[in-house]
């Protein structure tokens, strides 16, 4: 097997998280080490600053932001854990925007400088070639969560909830279906920001004081993206919080935590699953888990590492990109047939 490290920063734009994994890129999966480095305030506004990628000077300002952040936690990991031989970084980059139906999709963070800076091999640019075949580009983790499940019964989902979420589904024989639920934590992370100015509802706090609205709950699952079929994919802008201005904090932060569980209980599967297995911070939030259609269990109820699965699936995904392996499938992306997934840039 070869080490492999991947990393992810999210649509959350809470940091990157990096991990190490032994794999052949197919069936073996060991996972050797992680660490999460915490993006700074000036870091994550020089970010969020950049969504939508409509000022280039903002763009580039974002680009350098995370390309550092990326080296750090690079050295970070191997520093920690002893190693100095793994073969290649899965660079997933962060997305500033993402709009599949025109064929567009942009990730920055510089690759090059992430391969000479650190001495390795990287693999980057996991997207640009799905979009480009008129695929969804997103998500890709669906394949790692299949050889992480080799073994478990199906039908079982693995749902992701980062900034926004997803959903991997794999059924009794193994075939697989993954698309965007609807958001995940990121409008309430934006409605606690505005409204108590923290982060984000640390343990569901705000929201267990709060009443659904159900007016507007039901306006906001009306949006068309709801009844489209899957493969879909959204954008972390792609929903707004400004019609619930109205509500008060804790009414708002209810309705949209009942919205991100809501999103996922409508969510368009072949058979319900046997286990909803969560991963993303989502997981440590109560009050959302309690709402999600059950039984849904963090992932370390499989001792998997449900901070480290987005990033492993990165390492794992570049194993698979230096074997000329697929990463995306019809029925993960909507891409045309199976396809290789990243560019490589040597050190």
């Amino acid at each position: 097997m070869d080490l492999m490290i991947g990393l992810m920063s999210g649509t959350s734009i809470d940091g990157v998280d990096a991990a190490l994994l032994e794999t052949d890129g197919e069936d073996a999966v060991r996972p050797q080490g992680f660490v999460s480095l915490p993006y700074g305030d000036r870091e994550k506004q020089a970010i969020r600053s950049a969504l939508g990628a409509g000022d280039p000077d903002k763009v580039q300002a974002a680009e350098t932001v995370v390309t550092d952040a990326h080296i750090r936690a690079v050295r970070r990991l191997l520093a920690e854990t002893g190693r100095r031989d793994a073969q290649a970084v899965g660079f997933h980059g962060h997305t500033l925007d993402h709009r599949p139906e025109d064929r567009f999709t942009l990730q920055v963070g510089d690759a090059g400088r992430l391969a000479r800076e650190t001495g390795i091999l990287v693999v980057a640019d996991f997207r640009g070639a799905d979009v480009a075949a008129g695929g969804q580009g997103a998500p890709l983790a669906p394949v790692y969560h299949r050889a992480r499940l080799a073994g478990e019964p199906g039908p079982v989902a693995v749902l992701n909830i980062g900034g926004v979420a997803n959903v991997t589904w794999i059924g009794r024989d193994g075939e697989m279906l993954a698309f965007d639920t609807g958001p995940g934590n990121g409008l309430l992370d934006d409605w606690c920001r505005r409204h108590t100015g923290a982060p984000m509802d640390e343990d569901g706090r705000l929201a267990s004081r709060g009443r659904v609205d159900r007016d507007a709950l039901e306006r906001l699952l009306g949006d068309p993206y709801f009844s489209a079929p899957p493969p879909k994919s959204l954008d972390r802008l792609s929903f707004s919080i400004e019609s619930l201005n109205r509500l008060s904090p804790a009414d708002g932060a209810a309705t949209l935590t009942a919205f991100t569980a809501a999103a996922v209980a409508r969510a368009p599967l072949p058979e319900p699953p046997r286990r909803w297995i969560v991963s993303g911070g989502g997981r440590r939030n109560p009050v959302l888990m309690a709402a999600l259609p059950g039984p849904a269990e963090p992932a370390e109820a499989l001792s998997w590492n449900g901070d480290a699965l987005e990033a492993e699936a990165f390492a794992y995904l570049a194993a698979r990109r230096l074997k000329n392996l697929p990463a995306s499938f019809p029925g993960t992306t909507g891409c045309p047939a199976p396809m290789t997934a990243g560019r490589l840039f040597s050190p």
